[in-house]
């Protein structure tokens, strides 16, 4: 099943002469007033993937996992109770309050952007947000920990675990 829906923008600008500071981390914004614990089928959509298939793969099999351990099953077919998406980003981050190096330059390092939205199908609103930013290892031999861990951060905030 596919949404007609405007993709989630993510910023994959390095932080450069600025004074803000990127909080890495956890964040979720649900929907008020909606009851997840209702919700007991859930379908995909198609998000922002990740480009490399391997790690797709493991960013959807990781989710699938979580939402099984809320409660949630995958639709075999028709409608489902909410549509899931993701969406992934790898960016360089550079720490500007550091001190330059001889050539001038900063200290850079790579950040992970993963979100996992949840959609009302016959609506096509948005119902959740989860969204992590982290720091990375660019290790391709540790992506599927990194990113079983990452998923699992997210959904420990879950709305009906944060109850």
């Amino acid at each position: 099943m596919k949404l007609s829906i405007a993709a989630l923008v993510l910023s994959a600008v390095a932080v450069a002469g600025t004074s803000a500071q990127i909080k890495y981390g956890v964040t979720v914004k649900a929907e008020k007033g909606v009851d997840f614990s209702k919700f007991k089928t859930y379908s995909w959509s198609n998000g922002q993937p990740a480009p490399n298939k391997t790690v797709d793969a493991q960013i959807v099999a990781a989710v699938d996992r979580e939402l099984k351990g809320v409660g949630l099953t995958k639709a075999a077919s028709g409608p489902a109770d909410v549509v899931v998406m993701y969406y992934s980003l790898r960016r360089t981050d550079v720490d500007v309050k550091a001190k330059p190096d001889a050539s001038g330059a900063r200290p850079q390092f790579a950040v992970g952007t993963l979100a996992v939205a949840l959609f009302d199908p016959s609506k096509k609103k948005q119902l959740l947000h989860m969204r992590l930013d982290k720091p990375i290892d660019n290790d391709p031999a540790q992506s599927e920990a990194i990113i079983d861990k990452a998923v699992a951060e997210m959904f420990a905030k879950y709305p009906t675990r944060t109850k």
